[in-house]
């Protein structure tokens, strides 16, 4: 009997519209859809996660490939619909158990980045809300000697050891360009 959300999984082939519609519920508009497409069409997605509650899909997170540092990944966009934003409420042994989905995803996502055994990604930066983003396992802190073209008090980074890292963030293309298209 499953009592909260489904793991976290590599998004499957056919979900691309799912994923689509929580895309726009969550951002309001076709903006985040139309950097997804990009993304994919320019070869720059690395991976695509979901969170799925009762069999539709929840949660969504994208890494694609950074331009530089070469081998960084970047966390954008995270998705989750707003009824599990707050977390989802489950009864489990007569008592609620509550679920947050999106720091359910995107700790797997940090935790993995941790993972002196994940030596292929140095390092994965994430743009957004720090009270968020902290908890699930990412540092302002480290990354504080980044040069980013984005506010760097919302520029986080998650990666082994406890290192600040100097460097400058190139995004991939589909981030700097306007999204017209899908």
């Amino acid at each position: 009997m499953v009592i909260g959300p489904d793991s976290s999984r590599e998004m499957l082939p056919g979900e691309e519209a799912e994923v689509d519609a929580l895309l726009r519920a969550a951002f309001g508009g076709e903006d985040e859809v139309a950097l997804v497409h990009a993304l994919r069409r320019d070869g720059d997605m690395a991976s695509e996660s979901v969170t799925c509650w009762h069999g539709r899909v929840a949660g969504y997170a994208a890494l694609s490939r950074m331009v530089a540092p070469e081998g960084w990944l970047c966390l954008a966009p995270v998705a989750v619909w707003l009824e599990f934003q707050r977390g989802a409420l489950t009864p489990v042994d007569g008592r609620k158990k509550y679920w947050q989905v999106g720091r359910r995803l995107v700790s797997m996502i940090a935790i993995a980045a941790e993972s002196p055994a994940l030596e292929q990604v140095p390092a994965i930066v994430v743009l957004g809300n720090p009270e968020f983003y902290e908890k699930c396992g990412f540092s302002r802190a480290r990354a504080a000697k980044l040069k980013t073209p984005y506010p760097s008090e919302y520029t986080m980074l998650a990666a082994p050891g406890e290192d600040v890292p100097e460097a400058e963030l190139i995004y991939p293309p589909a981030f700097l360009a306007p999204q017209t298209q899908i």
